[in-house]
């Protein structure tokens, strides 16, 4: 089967982003196309890539973070270094997480109050009306 091949349309297209983002991307050296010219040739590891960068900035991944895993997976493809990394990497996302909720939770039961003392003193003053 020949090597798939992308444009830049393409693939904004089927990730539902813009042309301009992937040019981010690539600017950021997480993406390297084949050129053409003025052409940007995308390939399917492109797209791979293009997946895997979307969904790490969907799990909270920062850019930085996502190329240096690319960059160990580049230097050995089955790499404990990068599954290590990865582990460490998720594990500091959860901690960030589980300390978002627990605020969160707080927030929550903060405004629960506040209403009910609004709706408390609401009543007390239609009371008062009549």
């Amino acid at each position: 089967m020949p090597d798939q091949q992308f444009s830049i349309g393409e693939l904004s297209k089927d990730f539902d982003i813009t042309a301009r983002s992937i040019r981010f991307y690539e600017e950021q050296g997480l993406l390297v196309p084949e050129r053409q010219g003025q052409s940007r040739i995308y390939h399917l590891k492109d797209k791979v890539r293009l997946k895997l960068i979307l969904r790490g900035k969907r799990l909270g991944f920062s850019l930085a973070e996502i190329k240096t895993l690319f960059e160990l997976y580049d230097t050995n493809p089955n790499s404990a270094a990068q599954l290590k990394t990865m582990l460490e990497l998720t594990e500091q996302k959860r901690a960030v997480l589980n300390q978002q909720l627990s605020d969160i939770q707080m927030l929550m039961t903060e405004l629960n109050d506040v209403e009910a003392r609004c709706k408390e003193e609401l009543l007390d003053l239609q009371k008062g009306d009549k």
